[in-house]
């Protein structure tokens, strides 16, 4: 691993070892602002990648934190949240909530807390990925310690097979 060099990282990987976070940041040798460009990275299944995603809702932020195989469903989310609707942020929205570029936004680190849902997804993998604070960080955790250190509420945030077998406590999830 390279030391992270950028402040918004070296804040994420402070956290991270605060929370007792199992994962080391990692440095990659270029920015990955995709899932699928993550997971070529990493040689891993695009879906163990952490898309973060930020959408408005009500004027408010909300953190969805998704499978990279997995899409947002914005009406099942609306349901899930009770508002008319939700839609993926602008990027000053983004930057503004969460201090952090698209493409480099970690579950943590944020200037205040925003309300965060993981999507039940994440539970089939062991191990998933998530961004450090900037495209060319991530670091890896698992879909528990997720919820843990974001306070998230696990949900299905989308459409996909999450047959009860592979979610495993995920079952408590929200569901619309």
């Amino acid at each position: 691993m390279t030391s992270p060099a950028h402040p918004r990282v070296a804040t994420v990987a402070r956290l991270l070892t605060e929370a007792g976070g199992t994962g080391e940041v990692r440095m990659l040798p270029a920015e990955v602002r995709t899932a699928a460009a993550a997971a070529a990275a990493l040689d891993v299944p695009v879906g163990a990648i952490v898309n973060s995603l930020v959408f408005e809702a009500a004027g408010s932020p909300v953190l969805i934190l998704t499978s990279g195989a997995h899409r947002v469903e914005e009406s099942k989310v609306a349901a899930l949240l009770g508002v008319a609707h939700v839609a993926p942020a602008r990027a000053e929205f983004v930057r503004r909530h969460t201090g952090q570029a698209i493409g480099g936004v970690a579950p943590i680190g944020h200037p205040a807390p925003i309300g965060t849902l993981v999507d039940i997804e994440l539970a089939r993998y062991d191990v998933v990925w998530a961004a450090a604070g900037h495209p060319a960080s991530i670091f890896p955790t698992t879909y528990e310690e997720l919820l843990r250190l974001t306070a998230g509420t696990a949900a299905e945030v989308g459409n996909g097979p999450t047959g009860a077998g592979a979610i495993g406590d995920a079952g408590k999830a929200v569901r619309a």
